[in-house]
């Protein structure tokens, strides 16, 4: 299997400013609203996005961090589906803090029915997002759910949790972009440093982006999407790989 590994390393100036936004000539216009996605028997409360008009496109799955669906995930799920793609943010602690990881897969495959049953998502092209303990779930559940073609960790835990991602990355057939922080300290950068070293030892397709001085769960800062330099490169990164991998 084709092997990609690489590092850049980022360090920039941080620059306020009002929105992070790309060029009005690439924004689609978007429609968004609240909705729940069945699991269980239960109604998780979920937020989607997605391009107005056209399609089918396709569809991502995005996890939030362990503090919940703040604002800033939503203000990034618009913008996400503002480049041509269907987002369901998924409100995975709807109902417990800290669900088992089988309560949070079964979720992950609901939210795959869910978006499935739009006819504006192609079900050949789904990814996998994640944040956090997200960015856990997605290094987790990458390997184990074969309907996602591609996924995108950030800042996750690949050696925590009941079991930890770094025990089945031999399952993993999919591409995987890592994006970090060296200023982890929930997430020591030298633990995702010894996983990407595990995945190119086991010839996986991945690729990693880390940034100087970034601490845990840097893109939100106060409930709300950062706006500066480092926060629209990670996230452009992000909607190229996907837009590279899924097509």
């Amino acid at each position: 299997m084709k092997k990609l590994f690489w590092l850049m390393v980022c360090c920039v100036v941080l620059v306020p400013g009002t929105v992070l936004a790309q060029g009005p000539d690439e924004m689609m216009e978007i429609e968004s609203a609240d909705v729940d996605v069945m699991s269980g028997g239960q109604a998780y409360a979920s937020y989607l996005a997605a391009p107005a008009d056209g399609g089918p496109y396709p569809g991502i799955v995005l996890i939030h961090s362990f503090r919940g669906l703040e604002e800033g995930y939503r203000t990034m799920t618009d913008q996400f589906a503002a480049q041509g793609f269907v987002v369901l943010a998924v409100g995975w602690q709807t109902f417990e803090q800290s669900p088992a990881d089988a309560t949070v897969e079964q979720l992950l495959r609901d939210s795959i029915t869910y978006l499935g049953e739009r006819d504006d998502v192609d079900t050949a092209r789904l990814g996998l997002t994640g944040f956090c303990a997200g960015g856990r779930y997605t290094m987790l559940f990458l390997p184990q759910i074969e309907e996602f073609g591609a996924g995108v960790a950030w800042y996750g835990f690949p050696y925590g949790g009941d079991t930890p991602p770094a025990d089945v990355l031999d399952q993993l057939a999919a591409p995987m972009l890592i994006i970090h922080g060296t200023a982890d300290s929930p997430s020591p950068i030298a633990d995702i440093y010894q996983y990407a070293t595990a995945l190119d030892t086991a010839g996986k397709d991945f690729e990693l982006k880390i940034y100087a001085g970034e601490p845990h769960g840097f893109m939100l800062a106060d409930s709300q999407l950062r706006t500066d330099e480092v926060a629209q490169d990670a996230f452009d990164e992000m909607v190229s790989y996907f837009q590279r991998k899924l097509g």
